[in-house]
């Protein structure tokens, strides 16, 4: 009996060492899990937090190119009212001479007449000293209105010293008139220089810009042959980016935007804040049509493909106002032809570098 009592004490002892082992490992096992959650929240705290630090310096640069970009409108457009009044001026300076000569007709006017009364006024002397030799009787009436005419020549005389010194008054302020129109000429014609001049600088500017865009994107993406360049113009064929009547950003196509939108990155921080670029995104067809609830016709598609672009180059870093969406539909082809890869070279992104 004694032995069968200590046989049933042993085997009842038995398990529980195993189960405080396994409570003891499992214990262990939610102390490292939760060790390694903590772990996981603080790096990922750390990470959230220079994500922001980064949006907000974004930011921060957005609303200095926006000023930067205001500054430059409102120099354009004083500019322009600078332009605005100096034609102004000038319309005013040519008013003024043309009055000015309207008033030197009339006084060369009055020179005429006042010469052709004393030319009729020396006819007059000549016909009285004519008369002095018909009789002695009428001598000193003779010489009286002898004298009268004198009088009234040597006034005349006088009238027409003032004539032609107004003459001479009114053709120096014409001539001055004249020296300030073709000043104020000289500086709108300046002006225009300077304006074309400053306008074709920022086409050069961009340009070279382009240019290096450009030659960056043919060393990323060259020998795809999935990436054509046509002219200033990147090609993607859809099919790199979209399924067949769809608008949704492949994986692949997102990749090759990613490197894209990085190289405009680099590019875009060495072009000056006052050019005024853009980069536009077209977003073509091929003639067949398409009606579905989504996109009833070419249009809605090519449209809505283009969109999608621009709004994954936005997630990208790309400044939205920095970017154009447009579709364009079947109706700008690169081939004519219904076949496939006709159909296939027509469905296509095309990017181009442009100013706004």
């Amino acid at each position: 009996m004694a032995f069968s009592r200590r046989r049933n004490e042993g085997q009842g002892a038995g398990p529980w060492p195993g189960y405080v082992d396994v409570l003891s490992t499992l214990l262990m096992v939610i102390v490292f899990v939760l060790a390694v959650f903590i772990l996981v929240q603080f790096f990922l705290a750390n990470a959230i937090s220079g994500r922001d630090k980064a949006l907000a310096e974004l930011r921060t640069e957005i609303s200095s190119l926006v000023d930067q970009l205001s500054l430059e409108k409102r120099t354009s457009a004083q500019l322009r009212l600078d332009i605005g009044q100096l034609q102004s001026t000038l319309q005013s300076a040519n008013a003024e001479r043309d009055q000015l000569a309207a008033v030197l007709a009339d006084a060369q006017a009055r020179a005429d007449e006042a010469d052709k009364k004393a030319k009729d006024q020396a006819q007059i002397i000549i016909d009285l000293q004519g008369k002095l030799v018909s009789g002695a009787d009428q001598l000193d009436k003779e010489k009286q209105l002898t004298a009268d005419a004198r009088s009234q020549i040597d006034l005349l005389n006088r009238q027409i010293l003032a004539l032609r010194q107004q003459l001479g008054e009114l053709d120096r302020i014409l001539k001055e008139s004249e020296a300030k129109e073709k000043a104020s000429e000289a500086q709108v014609a300046d002006l225009g220089k300077r304006l074309n001049a400053a306008l074709a600088r920022k086409v050069d500017e961009l340009q070279n810009y382009r240019s290096e865009f450009f030659g960056r994107l043919r060393q990323l993406l060259g020998g795809r042959k999935d990436v054509q360049i046509v002219g200033d113009r990147f090609v993607f064929q859809s099919e790199v980016l979209f399924d067949s009547g769809s608008a949704e950003l492949k994986p692949q196509g997102r990749e090759q935007l990613a490197k894209l939108a990085k190289t405009l990155l680099d590019i875009s921080a060495k072009i000056p804040t006052d050019l005024p670029w853009v980069l536009r995104v077209d977003g073509h067809t091929d003639k067949v049509p398409i009606s579905t609830a989504q996109f009833p016709s070419n249009w809605e598609l090519s449209t809505a493909r283009a969109i999608s672009v621009v709004k994954f180059l936005i997630s990208q870093g790309i400044p939205a106002e920095r970017l154009a969406a447009t579709g364009f539909g079947e109706f700008q082809p690169l081939v004519d032809g219904s076949d496939d890869a006709s159909l296939r070279r027509n469905r296509r992104i095309e990017l181009k570098l442009t100013e706004r």
